[in-house]
């Protein structure tokens, strides 16, 4: 079986704050082989981007431009570390393009986002970027227990589809989704599996040991305790 991806989810937030140079800088040190960090358009700086999951985030702090985050990917001693852009909005889909290109970080850059229409859009600018489709709507299926049952049993279906029409290459589910019927499914049309958010030991063992490709933590230190 292959070696687990480790994922740092917005760096390290167990470490330093997330969504960070800081956070990023921290994830490295404890060592990750991919960095997840969201990306969102700024409401008053036209055409402006910032690594921010909400735009509450952007008032907490000095707000983390993408083209700095990224210009702090770019230097040696984040060789060979993929990046995960999670995309919070539609809209901004070419200006992400377009950064990834001017730092020279494309080929070491995912995808992934729940965000209608968006996926489309990248694969349409940039064909070969790998994409992950992130699921599910929480709120709507924890809420509505009839629609989440239907939901978990159709997904895996429905996720094998999608990866074989080359509309993605990776499902990025929520670990309670996740099950061998799902994995195979997925494994089984050629694509990818990172699951989030996943802060608990044991849980990521379970999650490696059903052949997910990544787990993604808030805690990359738990990936130690990890036996692959």
């Amino acid at each position: 079986m292959p070696a687990l991806i480790r994922v740092g989810h917005r760096g390290a937030p167990a470490v330093a704050a997330d969504n960070t140079l800081e956070s990023f800088d921290a994830a490295l040190a404890i060592g990750v082989d991919m960095i997840e960090f969201d990306v969102l358009a700024g409401r008053r700086q036209r055409g402006a981007l910032f690594v921010a999951h909400d735009y509450g985030a952007l008032t907490r702090h000095p707000p983390l431009t993408l083209e700095t985050a990224l210009a702090h990917f770019a230097t040696p001693a984040f060789d060979g570390i993929r990046l995960q852009l999670d995309i919070k909005r539609r809209g901004y889909e070419g200006a992400v393009v377009d950064a990834l290109d001017a730092a020279g970080l494309r080929e070491r850059a995912f995808i992934s986002t729940g965000v209608r229409g968006v996926l489309a859009q990248f694969r349409s600018l940039a064909p070969g970027l790998p994409l992950g489709w992130t699921v599910p709507d929480l709120p709507l299926i924890n809420e509505v227990p009839t629609v989440g049952h239907l939901y978990r049993r159709r997904i895996p279906q429905r996720a094998a589809a999608r990866i074989r029409s080359g509309a993605i290459d990776a499902l990025v589910p929520h670990w309670s989704m996740v099950t061998a019927e799902l994995v195979e499914a997925v494994r089984g049309a050629g694509g990818e599996i990172y699951t989030w958010t996943v802060n608990d030991a044991t849980q990521i063992q379970r999650l490696a040991a059903l052949g997910v490709t990544g787990v993604i933590s808030n805690d990359p230190r738990l990936f130690g305790a990890i036996v692959q």
